[in-house]
């Protein structure tokens, strides 16, 4: 009976040690995959619905209000499109004692399409989930309060949010593109409709991955739109919805999240594209007027969210996530003939790159945050020089990471928004990294959606939240 009982002890005994032993050799990740583009099995390129849609079939008129002349973030990025406002207007370095100061609020369906600006009024592309809408709003700066709102029904599913683009707002129109590439241009002061068009319908888009994330450019009254359809490049005129030019997809690229920028070089005016498959010089005036002046595919990653930095002499900065990097390009004009070459290609961990947000070039220096692949610097903010985005000459530090949130340039100070809806103010230069504040001013998630500031005012969201804060210095 010992005998026995002396057995069965040193099986359990024998049993439990090989159970440790599976415990601690086990590794739970092993059947975990990293999350790529595509995984949320949605047709391969985001193909076009097809569905019929009505562009701008409804409209409910609000409330009036007067006009505030001067009042303008008009656009993705601002007026000049590169994140920096120039106001000659004193804004806070700190809170106070009271915390930040919330002027007004309004509830928004999920997603991060953010606010522009003009004359006072704030419009949003917004899709309201109850009633399957994408709907342009315009509110009020002052108070928050809805002057009015022009939709369409289209049918959504989440992914990652919704709604994820800024309108562009000119004197006369406002210019929106929707999650799943509809264009609407309405007048800017009534709300009415002007024309509408489907990119997927009409001109063979491919909606991207996550929904369109390029923010439309409205230049000299003409909307320019990034198709990669039928068309690499369109200019529609805003008033009459006609094509006025259109530049030919001969390699196939596809519509990426980024948006165009504007770009001078040599005497000639052009529109920089970033789109998926390479990157691209469309000029934008004159008889060559949608003609590609330069292209190169040395920089093409499967998702690009962030656009194009134009810095000077001809120097182009461009990153991507999910390991892509960035690189830096320098474009040369020799007359009237354009040439295109790289000057760095660097993985995350070796240089400045981007996953969402798009840098800021200030005094020759490009400042970002570093995405969460850039090893010991993961989500730090950090600033290189504009001529070399392999030396990283100043960062935030371990405990000041930022995840993908937005900042903007304003006063002399930058406004950096986590994830999670905490603010942080502080002047950063390569000499250094200072936090003068911090404050929680919404408790949301994927504070996303770009910030925007005028006249003192400065708009942010998180995935539902659109929040209005006083930041003028008293």
């Amino acid at each position: 009976m010992k005998n026995y009982s002396r057995y069965i002890l040193y099986s359990l005994l024998i049993l439990g040690i090989g159970l440790m032993a599976a415990w601690f050799f086990h590794d739970p990740a092993s059947s975990l995959k990293q999350s790529e583009p595509g995984m949320d099995n949605r047709k391969k390129g985001g193909a076009a619905s097809s569905e019929k849609v009505n562009i701008g079939e409804s409209f409910t008129s609000f409330k009036t209000c007067s006009s505030m002349p001067g009042a303008n973030w008009p656009r993705f990025r601002g007026l000049n499109s590169d994140n920096i406002n120039t106001e000659n207007i004193r804004l806070i370095s700190k809170f106070g004692s009271s915390g930040p100061r919330i002027l007004w609020k309004v509830s928004l369906g999920e997603g991060h399409a953010a606010p522009a600006i003009y004359d006072g009024r704030v419009y949003v592309l917004d899709y309201d989930e109850s009633k399957k809408e994408d709907a342009l709003r315009c509110f009020s700066l002052l108070n928050g309060e809805e002057l009015w709102r022009r939709g369409y029904h289209v049918r959504l599913k989440r992914n990652h949010g919704l709604s994820r683009t800024i309108p562009a707002v000119s004197n006369n129109y406002v210019l929106t593109i929707g999650p799943r590439c509809q264009v609407m241009c309405c007048d800017r002061s009534s709300g009415a409709l002007l024309w509408g068009m489907d990119l997927g319908r009409e001109f063979q888009a491919e909606v991207p991955f996550w929904y369109t994330g390029q923010c439309p450019l409205i230049d000299n009254d003409t909307a320019i739109i990034a198709v990669g359809g039928r068309s690499l490049l369109m200019a529609v005129d805003c008033k009459t919805g006609k094509k006025a030019w259109e530049t030919p997809n001969q390699h196939n690229w596809k519509m990426s999240h980024s948006s165009i920028m504007t770009m001078n070089l040599g005497g000639k005016k052009m529109y920089v594209y970033c789109a998926i498959g390479g990157v691209c010089g469309i000029a934008a005036s004159g008889p060559e007027r949608g003609k590609v002046l330069w292209e190169t595919t040395e920089f093409a990653p499967s998702v690009v969210a962030p656009s194009p930095v134009i810095m000077d002499e001809g120097r182009i900065f461009v990153c991507a996530g999910y390991g892509a990097g960035s690189a830096l390009l320098q474009v040369k004009a020799n007359n009237g003939a354009f040439s295109v070459k790289v000057l760095q290609k660097l993985k995350p961990q070796d240089g400045l790159a981007s996953e969402q947000q798009t840098p800021v070039f200030y005094g020759g220096y490009l400042y970002g945050i570093l995405p969460k692949d850039a090893a010991g610097l993961r989500n730090q903010f950090v600033c290189c020089k504009g001529n070399d985005c392999s030396k990283i000459v100043m960062n935030s530090g371990k405990t000041d990471r930022f995840g993908m949130g937005p900042y903007i340039l304003a006063d002399g100070k930058f406004f950096i928004l986590n994830d999670d809806g905490e603010m942080t103010i502080a002047k950063a230069s390569p000499a250094g990294f200072t936090v003068l504040d911090r404050a929680r001013i919404i408790d949301g998630q994927d504070s996303w959606g770009p910030i925007a500031i005028t006249e003192g005012y400065l708009l942010m969201r998180d995935s539902k939240t659109m929040v209005c804060l006083d930041v003028k210095e008293k």
